[in-house]
């Protein structure tokens, strides 16, 4: 018995001397490899994500399971309840999944996420702030300011979009002398969000999708965030998508995100992208897992195969990479 707990003890130094040696690989730039294929039914050292405990996350639910997966032996499921009281404002319920602090790439830097998704039964067809993937700038205590995902994943009515956030910009009113007809080519669809000092552009739709499809605050044009629109999102009800992501936040007008599904190439967006300012960190990072406002109803997410690295050729698991 002895021996046994000696080795057992000895295993755990192990493993927890490799998962140091592979943060700090991380955090100094040296790598930004990590995957998680969610096949041990736990979060895996080389894969570098934990479940944040806070009041919001409270809400969710964590399973890993082996009954609905991509491929391979499991997958994970992401399920908020509801946890706000009825017409609270203010009030978000979470399932989410974090980059832990030690492996987190800089706020400069170009990363490249992938992961599969599914969006379980029902889907929601209500508009209630539902995010299931995003990316953001640290922000330091004491800031002021409520900073968005400068990019996102999210599900409108029923419908995915992303989009791109940043540091408020010239917009021109869809209908307005500048913009009679609708936007130029190019032009990103935005809407400045002005209590909160930023600007969102909703800058990949699904396929066959109008913008009358989505939300009617998105009724002006950012001439500053260029997108040239190469496909449209698969439906939310697809079942299975796989998703690539290039990060690489420029709130000076130096940024560039490429969104690829299912190995379709979806967008290039370029321009200002993310929040520049004091009381802001110098990392970024990526969460996944249902987000929304307060709601009475059940939601669930799966996941599979989150991949991370400096290069599309990193994360791509079928179609070509998008060119850097």
């Amino acid at each position: 018995m002895r021996l046994r707990g000696v080795g057992r003890r000895l295993a755990g130094i192990v493993l927890l001397a490799l998962a140091t040696s592979s943060y700090v690989a991380a955090q100094d730039g040296s790598s930004l490899l990590l995957r998680d294929r969610f096949d041990a039914g736990r979060f895996t050292p080389e894969g570098g994500l934990y479940y944040k405990d806070n009041a919001e996350q409270r809400a969710g639910q964590v399973t890993f399971q082996e009954k609905a997966t991509l491929d391979g032996r499991g997958a994970l499921t992401l399920s908020v309840k509801p946890l706000c009281a009825k017409g609270a404002r203010n009030c978000s319920e979470r399932a989410e999944v974090w980059e832990r602090p030690e492996v987190l790439a800089s706020y400069d830097q170009t990363v490249w996420h992938g992961f599969a998704i599914r969006l379980d039964d029902p889907v929601p067809q209500d508009d209630a702030r539902y995010v299931m993937a995003q990316w953001k700038r640290q922000i330091t205590p004491g800031a002021e300011g409520d900073y968005s995902p400068f990019l996102a994943l999210r599900l409108f009515q029923g419908r995915l979009g992303v989009t791109i956030e940043t540091d408020m910009i010239e917009v021109f009113p869809i209908g307005g002398t500048e913009r009679p007809d609708g936007c130029l080519p190019g032009e990103a669809l935005a809407v400045n969000r002005r209590v909160a000092r930023q600007t969102r552009a909703l800058v990949a739709l699904e396929t066959g999708s109008t913008r009358a499809d989505y939300p009617a605050y998105f009724n002006a044009c950012a001439p500053a965030i260029q997108v040239t629109h190469h496909a449209g999102l698969p439906p939310a009800r697809a079942g299975w998508i796989d998703f690539v992501f290039r990060s690489s936040p420029g709130p000076q007008g130096n940024g560039h995100v490429e969104i690829v599904a299912n190995g379709r190439h979806v967008a290039t967006i370029k321009g200002p992208i993310g929040h520049g300012g004091p009381g802001l960190g110098k990392k970024q990072y990526f969460k996944f897992g249902p987000y929304r406002a307060a709601n009475q109803g059940s939601w669930s997410v799966s996941y599979d195969d989150f991949r991370r690295g400096p290069r599309c050729a990193d994360v791509i698991r079928n179609g070509q990479c998008p060119p850097e």
